[in-house]
């Protein structure tokens, strides 16, 4: 074999590893991340200095801008995440990625063998899964900085070729060394591993000029944003804006900054006299030139999102309330979705119809004691809604639960089966309900008013009950379980003390036997909705 073809074939094998640690380092963190990463997201306000250091902190936490405005694009779809949230998150998302670039100029790729083997003890003998989790980081970790080991010698022979001399050449002119960075970054989907490989070259010894390492650094930064703009194709409108915002950003930086550099030269002068190394040089401008588009549009963020919004306008459906459409809102099979998000995701669609589920209860009781055949009519309508979702969000989980799930996820998911069951449930109840109000008008049945406002004493509680226990869900807290206890109690006291009230008007003939029926029947379905409410709350 030729010194040039074993040259490239260890480039390349290099290569592989360098991008396989990547991703293991990636898909670590993201377990690792993974179960915090809601919290982590609810702390992104319409405050913009907020939403940048989350963005920040996210993309650190993943080892990968695309991983998280790819994520941010799945959460505005959502509806977890506005258009101004997300623009704060992708700025910082933006300056969060070149850690990892300053941390391969440190030239550490000496102690990649003891990386390595430090991670795979961790990850191999040891049982608990948050220590095999920083195991599988930290072997990633290692065997990415083995390939930047694998590359080097290759490289610098490669260097010394005239044929790649030749090439890096042609490079030296601005807008190809722009495209460059552009093709190759949108190539392997990562700004991350394309700058963190051009760094290995300059430690390799490539004679790269800085200026075309500056090119390809601002071509980099536009091609993470295709990854992006693909997965906002299948999404709703507002998560097509996020990605525009996301190419728009890096478009408008790199054309700024590109044309400082290349009319005023000694900006990059200033980098090779601040730092020796040419590793360190390119790492510095990586970081120095997104911290200076950040400060340069975070002025405009507000200006920028309306931008988007005219160039993508918001259409009327968009402003309507979609809760009680008959239709997934959150849950996307078609967006590129990680564990954690498919998980909060499935998570807000159950809320959702949780939400109609004891909204419907209370529409089939105002039914019951106005006799309303119209509210009795939208309860039935509303019910439909409740049995689509609970098939579509089954079917849903059935397919996150083939993911590759943290113990917590997998938990998590196993307890949305449970709940989705119990919503279901209530929903059935109410439209039992509303059956009975049907009923009573055909019929002309009444109640006596002691059995009216036991009726509803009963029914107050245990709507109070079901909202409590929904919210104890949605917000997976437990704080409230004495008062969720305390009122399963008084919904069980309340039925049993009205079924004996109901027998001794029974007796003394004061009661209608036909709406005595209805009467037991309601008790009943209630007295299950608070079992169903109570069941909820306890899945937390």
């Amino acid at each position: 074999m030729s010194t040039l073809v074993e040259s490239i074939v260890l480039v390349a094998g290099g290569l592989g590893l360098f991008l396989f640690g990547m991703k293991m380092m990636s898909g670590g963190l993201q377990d690792i991340a993974g179960n915090r990463l809601q919290s982590i997201l609810q702390k992104a306000t319409s405050n913009r200095i907020l939403a940048v250091m989350v963005g920040i902190a996210a993309t650190i936490a993943l080892n990968s801008s695309t991983a998280s405005t790819v994520m941010t694009v799945s959460f505005v779809n959502s509806g977890l995440m506005n258009l101004t949230q997300a623009i704060g998150i992708i700025m910082g998302a933006n300056l969060g990625t070149t850690l990892s670039a300053q941390l391969v100029a440190f030239r550490i790729d000496a102690f990649a063998p003891a990386f390595i083997f430090v991670g795979i003890v961790l990850h191999m003998f040891f049982k608990k899964k948050s220590i095999k989790n920083v195991g599988y980081v930290i072997l990633g970790f290692g065997i990415l900085f083995f390939g930047i080991t694998t590359m080097g010698g290759p490289l610098r022979q490669l260097g010394n070729l005239p044929a790649f001399n030749e090439m890096l050449v042609a490079f030296q002119n601005p807008f190809l060394a722009l495209l460059a960075g552009f093709v190759f970054t949108a190539a392997v989907q990562s700004s991350t591993a394309a700058t963190g490989i051009l760094v290995a070259m300059y430690i390799s010894g490539v004679p790269i000029p800085f200026e075309t390492g500056a090119f390809i650094i601002l071509g980099t930064n536009i091609g993470t944003s295709i990854t992006t703009l693909i997965a906002s194709i299948p999404a709703n409108r507002a998560s097509k804006r996020a990605a525009l915002f996301h190419i728009t950003f890096d478009i408008i930086g790199s054309i700024v900054f590109g044309t400082l550099i290349f009319f005023v030269p000694p900006i990059l002068g200033w980098f090779e006299m601040t730092w020796a190394e040419p590793a360190r040089q390119i790492a510095m401008f990586h970081t120095l030139y997104n911290t200076a588009t950040l400060l340069m549009l975070l002025p405009f963020a507000n200006y920028l999102a309306k931008l988007m919004e005219r160039v993508i306008p918001i259409m009327p459906s968009e402003v309507r309330d979609a809760t009680y459409e008959k239709k997934l809102i959150f849950i996307d099979k078609k967006l590129a979705q990680t564990p954690p998000i498919a998980v909060l995701n499935a998570h807000l669609e159950i809320c959702r119809m949780g939400r109609i589920a004891n909204d419907n209860l209370e529409l089939a009781l105002d039914a019951f004691f106005g006799k309303d055949l119209e509210k009795a009519n939208r309860v039935f309508e509303n019910e439909d809604i409740v049995n689509y979702l609970n098939q579509e969000i089954s079917s849903k989980l059935v397919w996150i639960n083939k993911m590759s799930l943290s113990s917590a996820e997998a938990g998590k998911i196993g307890n949305m089966f449970k709940t989705l069951s119990d919503i279901e449930r209530i929903g059935d109840h109410a439209e039992n309900i509303a059956e009975y109000a049907i009923a009573m008008r055909e019929n002309g049945l009444t109640f006596t008013e002691d059995a009216i406002n036991e009726i509803k004493t009963l029914g107050s509680t245990t709507i109070k009950l079901a909202n409590k226990a929904l919210d104890a869900f949605e917000n997976q807290d437990s704080s409230n379980g004495a008062k969720i206890k305390e009122l399963e109690e008084e919904v069980d006291r309340l039925t049993k003390e009205f079924a004996e009230s109901h027998l001794d008007r029974l007796k003394t003939e004061n009661c209608d036997p036909e709406s005595g029926v209805i009467f037991t029947d309601m008790i009943i379905d209630l007295e299950r909705c608070g079992d169903h409410a109570y069941n909820i709350a306890t899945s937390v």
